[in-house]
């Protein structure tokens, strides 16, 4: 078997170079990463390790002793430069390293805020990687003032971590409502209430017009409705967009992402992509899903498919957040419902997205039973009753057998 280079240092490439070492590969594989730590988790970062709960250690995927023990060779702190498509080599700490098939998880990175705007005053930050989170963590003090830009799922667990720490939390959201883009009003709403009664400041509509600093740092915030606010440090949560920048320029295609076809290849000969920076075919577009889940099984499907296995990527999408004492549960995609369904039990809440009468997903606050039915059913291509979904005296394990 030929040789395998592997560019990333996050949960795909993590999970694909362990995958084809379990299905007996027995060829080279180096794996690139830019950051000089092994390959490791992402979303505890704006949680437990943020709290200060994890220790770095805990984050990483595997021990440094799995790589050695799998004869895989991680080149860490070197991030890859060019890439020869056609000579088959990547270009990474000073060297040519020569491939037979080469996999693109270089994952995504945050939009980060202009310096026209004052982006770059000392101060501001984005949560991304775990020098990010080292840098901010000391600002974390009980009393500091902090803006979070952005209302989405990142700056909400940003938000409660800072709320639990006893931060004074303003969070401006340009949008009509948080959550826009990624859930229903019903659950925007649920996540309002569950910040607004701990503290947090949420402006909605409201966008940020500039940061002001003093000798380099941010000292404020003016906002687009007029208001100014004194503010310590400011956390930018405004999104991420894929790392496709390596691939463009050695002339892959582009399109939402790393382009691939069912099986995860690109456009050039013998490379592939896999995670959040890639995109594959759903219906008549490229759909990108930027998730622990999909890095996952989209690495797995790729490593069985460079040993030969010829199976299209199927997603099971799911997802999930912490917030305080709520964890949120999402199972399948919500694109093109037209209601929610809402069922409560006590403290356990969760909504479920309808298109006509077909059941497109659901978000399950506190309620780990109805994500898993639910889950269930989407992946089975099932839809319960509406009517029977929204009665709490429905037993949820029923409705599998509808």
């Amino acid at each position: 078997m030929g040789d395998v280079v592997v560019i990333g240092g996050g949960q795909a490439a993590a999970s694909l170079v362990a995958r084809l070492r379990a299905k007996g590969f027995d060829g080279g594989i180096t794996l690139i990463g830019a950051e000089p730590v092994p390959p490791y988790q992402r979303p505890p970062l704006s949680k437990a390790y943020l709290l200060g709960e994890m220790e770095e250690e805990r984050l990483f995927l595997r021990p440094p002793a799995f790589y050695d023990e799998q004869n895989i060779t991680l080149m860490l702190g070197e991030p890859a430069i060019a890439v020869d498509t056609e000579a088959r080599h990547v270009i990474a700490g000073g060297r040519e390293l020569s491939y037979d098939d080469l996999v693109f998880c270089t994952g995504s990175a945050p939009r980060r805020l202009p310096a026209a705007i004052g982006g770059d005053l000392d101060g501001v930050f984005a949560v991304r990687g775990i020098a990010d989170v080292d840098a901010m963590r000391a600002r974390f003090a009980e009393g500091a003032r902090v803006l979070i830009v952005g209302g989405g799922y990142i700056g909400l667990e940003a938000a409660a971590v800072a709320c639990k720490l006893g931060l004074k939390v303003t969070l401006v959201e340009m949008a009509d409502r948080i959550l826009q883009r990624v859930a229903s009003p019903e659950t925007a709403d649920y996540f309002r209430a569950l910040h607004s009664a701990r503290g947090v400041e949420i402006l909605e509509g409201v966008g940020l017009g500039r940061l002001t600093g003093s000798e380099g740092h941010v000292t404020g915030a003016e906002l687009t409705d007029g208001r100014s606010l004194a503010v310590d440090f400011v956390i930018a949560g405004v999104g991420i967009l894929p790392e496709t920048a390596l691939a463009e320029a050695a002339g892959i295609g582009i399109e939402n992402g790393i382009r691939t076809d069912a099986m995860g290849r690109t456009t050039a000969p013998h490379v592939w992509a896999a995670g959040d920076c890639a995109s594959f075919p759903q219906g008549d577009a490229q759909l990108r899903l930027e998730s622990v889940g999909n890095a996952i099984d989209m690495a797995e499907a790729v490593a069985d498919n460079i040993l030969g296995a010829g199976t299209p990527y199927v997603p099971k999408p799911w997802f999930w957040s912490d917030q305080y004492d709520v964890k949120l549960q999402i199972a399948g995609l919500n694109t093109g419902y037209d209601r929610v369904v809402v069922r409560k039990s006590g403290a356990a809440v969760s909504h479920w997205y309808y298109a006509g009468e077909t059941l497109l997903a659901l978000d399950a606050m506190n309620d780990p039973r109805a994500y898993m039915v639910g889950k269930r059913l989407i992946e089975a291509g099932k839809s319960p009753d509406p009517v029977a979904v929204a009665d709490p005296d429905t037993e949820l394990k029923t409705l599998l057998k509808a």
